[in-house]
C-alpha cells in the first residue's frame, strides 16, 4: 500500500476508534455517569493519538506499526468476544423442600413479643431469638428515627405498600361459573402482550412446582396452615425500577420505587386473575406482602432469569433490577422452558461487588455452597434486615451497584452480548466495571426530586 493509503486508512480506523469511546463517554454522561464519561473521554483522546502519528507522521517502520494498529481492533475483539473458556455450569439447583414462610424476616417481624405465636415460635427456633431482638432494637422499616428518615420519602413509600394491600382482597376470587373454551396458545399469547401492554418487561409461564411453594403461611392468616394450591400453571412477571431511583440506594428514594414497583407488578397480577377467573377457570395473584409461592424460583423456571450471588432474580436485560409477581391458574398454558444462563453464575463467581458494597455484609464472598442439598449462595437474611431496620428503607445497594443493571441500551448491551459469550471477557468486564464506575460506586444524595427533576405542569 502507497504512504498515501496508509496514512488514509490509519487515521480513519483511528477515527473510528476514538468514536467508539467518545460515542460510548456520551452515554455515560446521559446517565449521569460522571467518572465513567470521564474515563472513556480521556481514553478516546488517547486511543486516537497513536493513529494520527503514523497517518500523519513519516518515520521508519511506518508500514508496520500501522499494520499492528489496523490489526490491533479485530484481533482483541476476536480475543475478547471468542467463546473459549467458557464455563459450563450443569450441576442440579433444583429445591429438594419447600420454604417454610414463617422462617423468613417478613413474617419474623411481625411476631408481637408477649403472644402466644411469639413464644411458640422461638420454643421451636430458639436460634433465632437473638438476631430478632437485634433488629426489633432499631427504629424499623419507614421508621421515624431510622437514620435515614425523610417525612416525604417514607410517606409516599408507605403509600405505595398501603397501596399494594389493598390490592389483596382481590387476589383470589372465585371464577365464573361459565366456563369459555380456550385455546392455550392462543391464550398464553394474548396474556403475555397485554402483561407487557400494562407495563410488565417480560413476562415467562412456567409449570407449578412443589419446590416453588411456601410449605406454611407465614405472613397471612390462617397463620403456621400447611400451604395448598392445586394449579398447574405459574405466570411470572417482571416489572422494571427506574435506575436514577436506584442510584441513591440506600437513601429513601429507593425505598420509594421498590413500593412504586411491587404496586405495578401487584396492579398487572391482580388484572390477569381477574382476566383468568372471567374466562371460568381459578386464577390467584401472588403479590407483594401475599404469596403462596417463591417468586424467584418460579421466575427463574419460567426462563426469565437466574438467581444470583444476592439471592434475586437476574433477568438478561437489568440484572436484579426489577420486582416480581406471580399468578397461578388452572388455565392450560404453553408452558416456556427454563433459559439456563451458566454466564451469569460464572460472572457473579467472579464479581462479588454486591456483597462487598453490602452495607449489611450479609452477602457472602464465597463461591456458591451446597446447601439443602443443592449448590447456591445464601444471603445472611438477618444481618440484611437488621440493616433495613436501622437504615429505615430497604437499601437496594446490591441491585444498584450490580454491573447487570446498567440501563438496557445499545452500549450495555454490547458489553451483555460479550459476558454471555466468552469467560475471559467476564473477567475483563469485572474489572472495567470497577475502573469505570468504582468498586464501591458512591450513592447519590438522598434528596429527591433535584432541581433538574420537574413537574410536567406546575399550578402558578
Amino acid at each position: 500500500m502507497q504512504p498515501l493509503g496508509i496514512s488514509l486508512v490509519t487515521v480513519v480506523l483511528g477515527s473510528v476508534v476514538s468514536g467508539i469511546f467518545l460515542a460510548a463517554a456520551a452515554v455515560s454522561f446521559r446517565e449521569n455517569e460522571r467518572r465513567a464519561a470521564g474515563i472513556l473521554l480521556i481514553t478516546g483522546a488517547v486511543a486516537l493519538a497513536p493513529y494520527l502519528t503514523v497517518g500523519l507522521v513519516a518515520f521508519t517502520a511506518k508500514s508496520i506499526v500501522a499494520l499492528i494498529l489496523v490489526a490491533l481492533p479485530p484481533v482483541v475483539a476476536l480475543v475478547v468476544l471468542f467463546p473459549a473458556g467458557k464455563r459450563r455450569i450443569r450441576k442440579d439447583d433444583t429445591p429438594r423442600r419447600r420454604i417454610d414462610e414463617r422462617d423468613i424476616m417478613f413474617a419474623r417481624r411481625r411476631l408481637d413479643p408477649g403472644t402466644d405465636r411469639y413464644e411458640a415460635y422461638y420454643r421451636e427456633n430458639p436460634e433465632k431469638r437473638l438476631p430478632d431482638e437485634k433488629f426489633r432494637s432499631k427504629p424499623g422499616l419507614l421508621a421515624e428515627g431510622s437514620a435515614y428518615y425523610n417525612p416525604y420519602h417514607f410517606a409516599a413509600a408507605d403509600a405505595g405498600f398501603s397501596t399494594v394491600e389493598a390490592f389483596h382482597a382481590g387476589l383470589d376470587r372465585e371464577p365464573t361459573a361459565r366456563q369459555i373454551k380456550a385455546d392455550p396458545a392462543k391464550t398464553t399469547h394474548f396474556i403475555k402482550q397485554w402483561a407487557c401492554k400494562l407495563g410488565a418487561m417480560s413476562v415467562g409461564i412456567a409449570t407449578l412446582e412443589d419446590y416453588h411453594l411456601y410449605s406454611h403461611l407465614g405472613r397471612n392468616e390462617p397463620y403456621g396452615e400447611p400451604v395448598v394450591l392445586n394449579h398447574a400453571y405459574a405466570i411470572a412477571l417482571t416489572v422494571e425500577m427506574n435506575k436514577t431511583m436506584l442510584d441513591h440506594a440506600p437513601f429513601g428514594p429507593t425505598v420509594m420505587e421498590s413500593a412504586q414497583q411491587y404496586l405495578n407488578a401487584g396492579a398487572i397480577a391482580v388484572q390477569i386473575a381477574q382476566f383468568i377467573r372471567n374466562l371460568g377457570y381459578a386464577a390467584r395473584a401472588h403479590i407483594d406482602g401475599n404469596y403462596r409461592v417463591v417468586c424467584p424460583l418460579v421466575a427463574r423456571d419460567a426462563g426469565l432469569g437466574e438467581i444470583g450471588r444476592m439471592g434475586l432474580l437476574m433477568t438478561p436485560e437489568l440484572g436484579p433490577r426489577v420486582r416480581l409477581a406471580v399468578v397461578t391458574t388452572d388455565l392450560r398454558l404453553v408452558v416456556d422452558s427454563r433459559k439456563r444462563d451458566d454466564s451469569v453464575i460464572d460472572f457473579c463467581t467472579k464479581c462479588k461487588k454486591c456483597a462487598t458494597t453490602c452495607p449489611g455484609r450479609a452477602i457472602p464472598f464465597d463461591d456458591r455452597m451446597e446447601i439443602d442439598g443443592i449448590e447456591r449462595w445464601q444471603i445472611n437474611q438477618e444481618a440484611c434486615y437488621t440493616y433495613w431496620c436501622a437504615a429505615g428503607t430497604d437499601c437496594g445497594r446490591c441491585i444498584s451497584v450490580c454491573p447487570y443493571s446498567h440501563p438496557n441500551n445499545p452500549m450495555h448491551n454490547i458489553i451483555r452480548f460479550g459476558i454471555r459469550r466468552s469467560s475471559l471477557f467476564r473477567s475483563i468486564a469485572v474489572k472495567m466495571d470497577d475502573l469505570l464506575y468504582g468498586r464501591q460506586p458512591p450513592s447519590n444524595s438522598g434528596v429527591w426530586p433535584a432541581g433538574r427533576e420537574r413537574p410536567l405542569i406546575v399550578n402558578r
